[in-house]
């Protein structure tokens, strides 16, 4: 049986030379807040460990950093870091992973410009080196990858493609059949686990009053088919739809009797008139129970925010639209939700319901949360919450170039 301590999860986050950041680590606990003002590099952390996850689901470079970090690759190279001779630019990010294997550590250095490509890439594990990657021939899109085999030969190498995360491509490559290639393929699994459960929330209140199909069940980054999810618990998660309504009572306005999704109004000139209903569209409501249904069009942006994030802590990969493995039951997972100003338009109730939400999930082991917020005095006292502040000299630890070598 699987336990809380087997599940691969992601306890360290590295950015050697990221944006603002140089030679900078955070630690991941189970509830971790990111505190400081504007310009601090909040964003910049949680876009890391986005375009870490996105690779480990086997995405492109390309696609990756142009969805992932706003301004695209470009903008993730070290602030005033000059190019070298050849012209080139880059950035470095690892992470380390903590599960089966112990601890494993996967280091990547990408370089910029003038070409998009990852150009040195480590994995280590078990007080071993398991993979690396170097860029050998700038005019090939290609790497040389060299995997730990320990066999009658100590290293395989091959090239793999430039613009991918070769970690996630060793189980393509390699057959198992040595106690080495068996470590690598255990190492890689537990970190492509754990980084294909990352989730970034960015609740967009404007986009979540309209009805949406009934079919979209599964929640997006943007929450813009919340009616649709809530629609689905409702009717799929009895316990987990009781303890939304409960979160929501506890830190909204009275009556709330319960939440649920309404047949969207047709609107407009059509047959049937303005108040027939859409059958395949619906729009969430809260029921105020003696002052009846209150759609979610009509409730403000803090409580939309409220009740995405909410749903998102109470739910799991069946319900989120997130990319995790296919080979592991979602009891063997864990996922890393990423909230970017977490405290945005909300109040202090409101917040702290969030902590106490994302700790009972924590402590059933589903769900992890890496938030960013301004100031984190409203989790003060709250158990389990480590506050990282950022601004201040532990964010810019020492200077640090990027190695082009890998």
């Amino acid at each position: 049986m699987t336990t809380i301590h087997d599940r691969p999860v992601v306890t360290e986050l590295r950015l050697s030379a990221f944006k603002s950041h140089r030679g900078a680590s955070f630690g991941l606990g189970p509830l971790t807040l990111l505190a400081g003002g504007s310009g601090t590099g909040k964003s910049s952390v949680l876009e890391a460990l986005a375009a870490l996850g996105r690779l480990a689901c086997g995405d492109g470079l390309d696609e990756v950093f142009s969805s992932v970090v706003r301004g695209g690759a470009a903008a993730c190279v070290p602030q005033g870091a000059q190019p070298d001779p050849q012209g080139r630019r880059g950035f470095r990010i690892g992470c380390t992973v903590t599960g089966p294997v112990g601890p494993v550590r996967l280091d990547v250095a990408i370089q910029a410009e003038p070409t998009l490509r990852i150009v040195g890439e480590r994995l280590t594990g078990a007080g071993e080196t398991l993979l690396t990657t170097a860029l050998r021939d700038p005019g090939r899109p290609t790497v040389q990858a060299a995997w730990h085999t320990a066999g009658l030969v100590s290293v395989t190498r091959a090239p793999l493609p430039d613009d991918r995360l070769a970690t996630a491509l060793l189980p393509l490559r390699v057959a198992g059949r040595t106690d080495g290639q068996r470590l690598v393929l255990a190492a890689a699994e537990q970190m492509v686990v754990a980084l294909r459960g990352v989730f970034p929330i960015a609740p967009r209140p404007e986009l979540m009053r309209g009805p949406v199909a009934t079919g979209d069940g599964r929640l997006r980054a943007a929450c813009d088919n919340l009616s649709a999810v809530l629609a689905r618990t409702e009717g799929e998660c009895v316990t987990r739809h009781a303890a939304l309504v409960n979160a929501v009572r506890a830190v909204c306005s009275p009556p709330v009797e319960g939440l649920t999704a309404l047949p969207a109004p047709r609107g407009g000139g059509g047959e049937g008139g303005a108040d027939a209903a859409v059958a395949d569209r619906v729009i969430a409501a809260v029921d105020r129970g003696p002052l009846g249904m209150v759609p979610v069009d009509r409730l403000g942006d803090g409580e939309l925010r409220f009740l995405a994030l909410a749903l998102v802590l109470l739910t799991g990969p069946g319900v989120l639209d997130v990319d995790t493995s296919t080979e592991l039951l979602p009891a063997s997972q864990v996922l890393t939700v990423l909230g970017d100003g977490l405290d945005h338009g909300l109040d202090r109730r409101q917040l702290g319901e969030l902590l106490r939400l994302a700790g009972v999930a924590a402590a059933r082991g589903h769900i992890r949360l890496l938030g960013t917020v301004q100031d984190a005095g409203f989790a003060e006292g709250v158990g389990g919450v480590s506050v990282t502040a950022l601004g201040g000299p532990q964010s810019r630890l020492h200077e640090d170039a990027v190695d082009q070598s890998g």
